[in-house]
This record gives C-alpha cells, structure tokens and sequence, in this order.
C-alpha cells in the first residue's frame, strides 16, 4: 500500500514516518522544493539519533527511511491508495488541493485531510467522489503521539471509515471516531483548561504561577495552563480558540479572553519568542508560585468541573462515545484522568453543585451545567457503571 502525505513541515513528515514504519512505500510532497529538502534532512538526523541512542538498529533505520521517497509534482501521488494532506488551515486552499488529487488518482484512493479544526463535510464537498474522503487527525509530534481522531463527513461512505480506522490502528494508534463538528474531541473539551485558567487570573482569585502550580501539584496535569499555552504558542491557541468560538455560532463558553488576544498582539507568543506568559529569556527568574492548598483545590475544582462538563455535553450531543472521549483527553493530551471518568469518582451531583453555583453566581451561559449533567445528577446515575 502507497501512502501519500501533502506537506513536509512538521505534521506531514511526521505522518510519513509513522507510516513509513509501519512499512508502507510513502512518496511526501510539497511545493516548495527547499521545504521538501529540509523535511529529508531533518527525517535524516531524527533516524541517526535514534540509532544513536541505540534504540533502533542501522539498518532499520536505513530501511524506513529508504521507503520514504520525496517527490516534486503533485501528480507522482497517482498510485497512491490513501492520501493525508498536512497543509495550511486554509479551507480554499485545501479545497483546491483536492479537486487538482482528483484529476489524476484512482477512485479508490481514499484522500484524508490532517485538519484540526476545518469542516470535514466542507472539504469533502467540491470533490467529485466524496464518499472516500475522510478526516484524519494526528496530534504533534505525530510518531510519538498515540491518539488519531478519525472524523468522517456526512458524504464518507461507511467502507471508508472502516479502513481507515483499521489502517491507523495498524499503525499502532489508539484510533476515536468523531463527528464532524468544530474543534472534534479534544480541541473542543479542552478550550476550559485554557479559558477557565484565564478567567480565574482575570478575577485576581490567583496568579499565573500559581494557576499552574495547582493544576500540576493538585490536580495531577503535566503541564498548567499558561505554561502550556507558552509551549503551543499563545498565537496557535488563540487562533484555535476563535476558530472554535465562531464555529459554535458565538456559543459564550468558547468566548476568547482579552489576556490572550493582547499577549498575542505584543508578539508574545511563548516559547519561540522568548516571552508568553512568562519570560524565557536568559537570566529571567521564574515567578513564585502561592502554596496555598485551599485556594489550589478551589482552582482545580473549578476548571476541572468546566471540563468535565464539556466532556459530558459531548456526549450528550453524541460528538463521540464516552470511551472515546477519555480515551482522547487522556492520549491526546496527556490528561492524568479520562474526565467522566473523573466525574464518576468526584461524584456527577458534586460536580454539578460546583456548576450550578458558578452558574447562579455569575448568570452567565458559559457555566450552564450540560442538560446530560444535570439529568444524571438528578438521578443518581454514573458515566461508567
């Protein structure tokens, strides 16, 4: 099986070492000949590390990446039976990728987009055959990242969907099916993990290092909120998170928050910037946290009640199965609990209660408990029997 992939930044040549370690034959294009070099390099001195470090031998290196081949005219993907595109979130541009793959690919040929927040229907519409067009999104780094969310359109055929998730799991990958619907699982159920965090800093309830230090110390996350915002990139999450709030006909509990849209406007953008949040400039001393466990405690319940009800309204909206969404926040990023889960073992009526005044406190849509949280509650009921 050949396997095409449209982009060599960072998700495209990842996506083409996973699948070219699964042994498939995969050809990786891009339309900047300098990009597609430097996707090869980089690919090159990844395989030499690891065989550095001794944790793959020579020639199985050798041999993964003697099966990815770089090709420069879109139209050598001709043999290809699945191709992902990992290009700019651009929905034109994508649109126009696709129908020039359809002049010249077998109607077989299943084409897949790596979308993390486009329509999948939307895409699939200009297409002459979108019964095999499908989304498949990887997370970064795609060869380390286990979760795969698998969307299928309205107009992908059930065969479809069935390979795929067959062909991703083969891979190695812990697959979960999704609707078509913005943000999917995970960009969806996580906006609270960033926003509450914001608005509880906004209300001076807690600084930022302090914000950070709850969620990590008491709630068990790898990383907190404004530290992990800095990593992604403050412009990347932004842009998720209004891509979202629009897409949800201006829903308040995707509303962006003014913090971030400055931090953004002065080119603070994290990590790659030397300044986010906090400064990662040389000789900057990290801001000191408040260790008060009561006001941590009042910190994680409140932004981990808010993900939890969107994890539940996912469910309640049938966006994808419970499993499903566990399985996504817990593998694609890295939560130390699947949430209702979590829900099961805080107590779904303790979980509302926390909702439900939040609610009544501040009078605002974005804390409305989900009707699927409010109903179990009443009754007594568990996501997980």
């Amino acid at each position: 099986m050949t396997i095409g992939v449209v982009g060599a930044g960072t998700m495209g040549r990842g996506i083409a070492q996973v699948a070219a370690t699964a042994g498939h034959r995969v050809l990786l294009y891009d339309n900047q000949s300098a990009g597609l070099q430097a996707a090869m390099q980089s690919l090159n001195g990844l395989f030499d590390k690891l065989v550095a470090k001794e944790k793959m031998g020579r020639n199985d290196a050798d041999e993964i990446l003697q099966r990815i081949e770089p090709v420069d005219r879109l139209d050598d993907m001709e043999s290809c039976n699945l191709i992902i595109e990992a290009i700019v979130e651009n929905l034109g541009v994508k649109q126009q990728l696709f129908s020039q793959l359809e002049t010249f690919v077998n109607e077989d040929c299943i084409l897949a987009s790596n979308t993390s927040s486009l329509s999948i229907a939307s895409l699939a519409g200009p297409c002459d055959h979108p019964g095999r067009f499908i989304g498949i999104h990887f997370f970064n780094p795609a060869a380390l990242m286990p979760l795969v969310e698998v969307i299928p359109a309205l107009q992908t055929s059930p065969e479809v969907l069935e390979a795929v998730q067959k062909l991703i799991t083969d891979w190695g990958k812990v697959v979960v099916v999704t609707k078509d619907t913005p943000g999917f699982i995970v960009n969806r159920v996580a906006r609270p993990f960033y926003g509450e965090a914001i608005r509880i800093y906004e209300e001076g309830i807690a600084d930022m290092a302090t914000i950070d230090w709850a969620m990590k110390t008491i709630g068990g996350f790898r990383m907190g909120p404004f530290e992990l915002m800095d990593y992604i990139g403050n412009d990347i999450n932004y842009t998720v998170t209004e891509t979202v709030y629009e897409a949800f006909f201006y829903d308040p509990r995707y509303r962006p928050s003014f913090t971030q849209k400055r931090v953004v406007e002065a080119r603070r953008l994290g990590r790659k910037s030397g300044m986010g949040y906090y400064d990662y400039r040389e000789g900057a001393a990290a801001p000191t946290p408040t260790l008060d466990e009561g006001l941590g405690h009042q910190i994680v319940n409140r932004i981990v009640a808010m993900l939890i009800n969107e994890a539940a309204d996912a469910l309640f909206w049938n966006i994808a199965s419970a499993r499903d969404i566990d399985l996504a926040m817990t593998k694609g990023v890295n939560y130390p609990k699947g949430l209702l889960a979590w829900a099961d073992e805080l107590g779904v009526q303790n979980v509302f209660n926390r909702l439900e005044s939040l609610y009544q406190e501040y009078a605002e849509d974005r804390y409305r408990p989900s009707p699927l949280l409010r109903r179990m509650a009443r009754e007594n009921q568990r996501f997980y029997s």
